[in-house]
């Protein structure tokens, strides 16, 4: 297909954007910054890391949806769609379920506990040891997957507008701005600024859509539906590539526990929430959210195998889309809109390793420090990750393909081990310390193994088996080892177990009260209502 925007001579156009274009991205840098710097809180360490404690549901659903529209769900799904169809579909739709597991049975031990981490409820519940694994890994996987894949997949798009910038130079620019606001304002600043990028990104990505569909998108798309092409299909046979029906079964459960229950910049805007109820009504609101990313971001990466055949790159299917079907102006606001996602992202990403850093490890070294030291040893935190972040960015193009492939592969050897120790912890009153810390070592030299396995020897530990399939082994192992060593060894002190670990008994209390409440207001009514929402999605792309 043709482009009628791609016009490069002339005083008026820069690589197919019009001044107004141009204008619109910078006024949405300069809006952003202001509402960041007009939001800021930073007087202490409560204030700064967890915005006060006093958000309401309606911020927190749409905070976190901005925060989890990440790069990889933004370019990686789109692009993985153009490729394999919408059974990448499947990483959300399960993961919808989750977050109503999560939010019924996890969130209210963190809110309760008071926690600043959560590597922190694993020392209520564990011990310091489990902390500083959880944390340090917590870490690294914010720099190096999500905070550099933010980097690399805002570059990406800008790259568009200016295919002479490097990859590098695009990132410090990303970095700068994004600094900008939440490294002096904190997670109350990231957040609020969350919340209208959230806004933003779900209207530009319905124009976007509207565009593909009558570009001819919809007629592909009824095509596909009729010839019963497996495309357009959520349930895949056991050896398709992209997600096989077993791996959405026993794979994706454990990876979208880890994102949406352990995850630190994410939980992190949960904990903000005022009460028990206003955190999980957010969370479900952010399921809801979710499910409409089927129709804004995997269908029309589906509809773009039509619109822009054989293109090289499956990462920039997304930005190809808003350069060759929007007129300009619209251009200039999708662009911004996609920085929106991005750059929340990377803002909820660097409060989150500052308050790792600050509280799991600062606090423990110097435990006397004031709230303003804190704070700025936050601040400091924060740039330390942007400069390692935008040195690391350039190398995932480079050494991984797509940033879709990137991320599931590191994430896969990472979350099952942790996974399973909260899960015990919080289900199994018989779960110790040192069980628990036991099994998360024995996960990870079992990754490690695996990453020298490949390395050295061409293949994985497990032969060709999909990286889905792999995830339960993980898991499973990580999980044996706790349980065996805790039965091994002495049972946890009552303190360890008390208001940490679930009780069927508060559950039943807990369903006796919501009795006397009308339907709507209960969380559980939503609940159910996203699980049958989320059924009939399944069933219709059977």
């Amino acid at each position: 297909m043709e482009s009628t925007n791609f016009i490069t001579d002339g005083p008026s156009w820069v690589n197919g954007l019009s001044w107004a274009d141009i204008i619109i991205i910078i006024f949405y840098f300069l809006f952003i910054v202001y509402l960041g710097v007009k939001y800021s809180k930073s007087k202490d360490e409560n204030s700064y890391f967890l915005a006060g404690r006093g958000m309401g549901w309606g911020v927190i659903g749409f905070s976190l949806f901005a925060a989890s529209i990440s790069s990889s769900t933004l370019i990686g799904q789109a692009g993985d769609a153009y490729s394999t169809g919408i059974a990448v579909f499947n990483y959300n739709l399960i993961s919808v379920i989750v977050m109503i597991f999560f939010a019924w049975f996890i969130l209210p031990f963190y809110i309760k506990s008071k926690i600043f981490t959560i590597p922190e409820f694993l020392e209520k519940r564990f011990n310091v040891a489990s902390r500083y694994y959880f944390s340090a890994i917590t870490i690294v996987v914010n720099i190096f997957l999500d905070a550099a894949g933010s980097l690399y997949a805002a570059a990406m798009v800008m790259k568009l507008v200016f295919p002479e910038a490097s990859i590098l130079t695009l990132s410090i620019v990303f970095a700068i701005v994004v600094a900008a606001y939440t490294i002096p304002g904190g997670l109350s600043a990231a957040i609020r600024v969350d919340l209208m990028q959230g806004i933003f990104l779900l209207v530009g990505s319905m124009v976007l859509t509207v565009y593909a569909t009558y570009n001819g998108g919809a007629e592909y798309v009824r095509e596909l539906l009729a010839d019963g092409d497996v495309l357009m299909k959520l349930v895949r046979p056991n050896d398709d590539t992209s997600v096989p029906w077993l791996g959405m079964i026993v794979g994706i459960p454990i990876i979208g526990l880890f994102f949406w229950g352990n995850n630190q910049q994410l939980v992190q805007r949960v904990l903000t929430a005022k009460s028990i109820d206003e955190g999980r009504k957010g969370v479900l609101l952010v399921g809801f959210l979710t499910m409409l990313t089927l129709f804004l971001i995997i269908i029309p990466g589906v509809m773009a195998i039509k619109l822009f055949p054989g293109l090289p790159k499956p990462d920039m299917v997304y930005p190809n889309l808003i350069m060759e079907l929007l007129p300009n102006v619209l251009i200039g606001f999708m662009i911004a809109a996609m920085v929106a996602a991005l750059t929340s992202s990377l803002s909820g990403l660097l409060n989150s390793v500052a308050t790792l850093f600050t509280m799991d490890f600062y606090d423990k070294i110097a435990p006397n420090s004031t709230s303003k030291k804190k704070v700025r040893v936050g601040k400091m935190a924060s740039l330390t990750v942007l400069i390692i972040a935008v040195m690391w960015a350039p190398q995932i193009g480079k050494q991984f393909g797509t940033l879709l492939k990137y991320y599931q592969e590191m994430l896969s050897m990472m979350a099952p081990p942790i996974v399973a120790a909260f899960i015990l912890g919080i289900f199994w009153k018989r779960t110790n310390a040192t069980g628990a810390f036991t099994g998360l070592i024995a996960g990870i030299l079992l990754g490690i193994a695996n990453i020298f396995s490949t390395i050295n020897y061409g293949h994985s530990i497990f032969g060709d088996m999909h990286f889905l399939l792999t995830i339960p082994f993980y898991f499973v192992w990580s999980m044996l080892v706790m349980i065996i060593v805790s039965l091994l060894t002495a049972k946890p002190p009552l303190e360890k177990t008390e208001n940490l670990t679930f009780s069927m008994a508060e559950f039943k209390s807990e369903t006796l009260s919501l009795k006397g409440q009308p339907y709507y207001k209960s969380y559980r009514f939503w609940s159910y209502l996203l699980l049958a929402f989320s059924v009939l999605i399944l069933i219709l792309f059977w």
